[in-house]
């Protein structure tokens, strides 16, 4: 297929856009000389920001917005530019609808909630069985990609930190009274998916006092509306720690983690962003199933309790939340401690806890 005009519909959500980012290494090595667009929610450009696989970074202004800005929207984008290609990426009717109304002469996405009406190609979603299968998101990208005629240039997930997104994480640290060659262990309490991801606040206190113990400054990270959740947590612990969450945006964010030593978070962005730059993380994951991120885990350790009930993936648990609070702080403080000690040589594991080890 040939394109010299592409219009890529970004994913809405943090992890979900950096677990696209082999997808767009593909497109951009399939179609070298064309000009690829990316339309993408304005809270996630940073994400995109010192890539080379666009050349034009555009922020969406129509999401859960209603119709008539959506209609508005696509005129706009219609009078902007002319597509050849457009490639949409969330899953959604108001995405692919987007694309008709941009006037996309040919776009390209699953087929889903009615999707097939309104793409000129519509793939089936991956099934077996008649059951709908599971599929690293990866590689869920990577299949429509392959569809255009783009070649996967691997799956390894890639950020890119601008100089002025250094400077801002450097400041906040200097602020903080952190010295440049400090051991960073990163504390991501958030995740804005719902609180049936959040592994209790007090849990994560207990982390990072053993991170401090062994010889790292503990950040508190997240967005500005986990303020104070991440206040919770460095108020919980025993060792001094410094709470971040919404003093830095998404580019000084990303810029910080690639500067970590260890990650700790729920299964959320902040754990795509350090696989994304090589950082050994620890992961307590819930309700939800490793299935759908099971490829990058190389510094990667998952940690979940054996409970019948997951996964369940919703967003807000209608009993105990057994399958957090069953997660012993005393593991995960072990796995980070291990993490921070050995670096960039870490080796993560995936743990069951309750017998049912994996």
């Amino acid at each position: 297929m040939s394109a010299s005009e592409i219009l890529v519909r970004g994913p809405n959500w943090t992890g979900d856009f950096v677990m696209a980012t082999p997808g767009f290494r593909a497109l951009r090595a399939g179609f070298p000389d064309a000009r690829i667009t990316l339309l993408v929610r304005a809270e996630l450009r940073p994400l995109a920001e010192g890539a080379p696989w666009f050349d034009a970074i555009w922020t969406l202004a129509s999401h859960r917005r209603g119709l008539a800005r959506l209609v508005r929207e696509g005129r706009a984008l219609r009078r902007q530019r002319r597509f050849d290609l457009g490639l949409c990426l969330p899953d959604s009717f108001e995405s692919a609808l987007l694309m008709r109304l941009a006037g996309v002469r040919h776009s390209v996405g699953y087929a889903r909630g009615g999707r097939d009406l309104l793409l000129h190609r519509a793939l089936p979603l991956p099934r077996e069985g008649g059951r709908r299968v599971l599929l690293a998101r990866e590689l869920h990208v990577l299949g429509l990609v392959e569809a255009l005629g783009c070649a996967p240039q691997g799956t390894a997930l890639e950020l890119f930190v601008t100089e002025a997104e250094e400077r801002e994480a450097e400041e906040r640290l200097r602020e903080q009274g952190i010295a440049p060659g400090a051991k960073l262990a990163l504390l991501a309490p958030g995740a804005s998916y719902g609180g049936s991801k959040l592994w209790p606040a007090g849990s994560f206190a207990a982390v990072g006092d053993a991170l401090a113990r062994a010889g790292a400054r503990v950040v508190v990270i997240g967005a500005p509306s986990e303020r104070a959740l991440a206040a919770r947590v460095a108020a919980a612990m025993r060792a001094p720690a410094c709470a971040l969450a919404g003093a830095l945006g998404l580019g000084g964010t990303k810029a910080l983690v690639r500067r970590a030593h260890v990650l700790v978070a729920n299964d959320a962005g902040a754990r795509h962003l350090a696989v994304a730059f090589g950082v050994p993380c620890v992961i307590a994951m819930g309700p939800t199933a490793l299935e759908k991120t099971n490829l990058n885990l190389e510094r990667v350790s998952v940690l979940s309790a054996d409970v019948p009930c997951r996964p369940c993936y919703l967003r807000d648990c209608p009993i105990d939340h057994r399958c957090m609070t069953r997660i012993p702080p005393a593991l995960v403080a072990d796995e980070c401690v291990r993490a921070l000690a050995a670096g960039r040589g870490y080796a993560g594991v995936q743990r069951v806890v309750g017998g049912l080890a994996a």
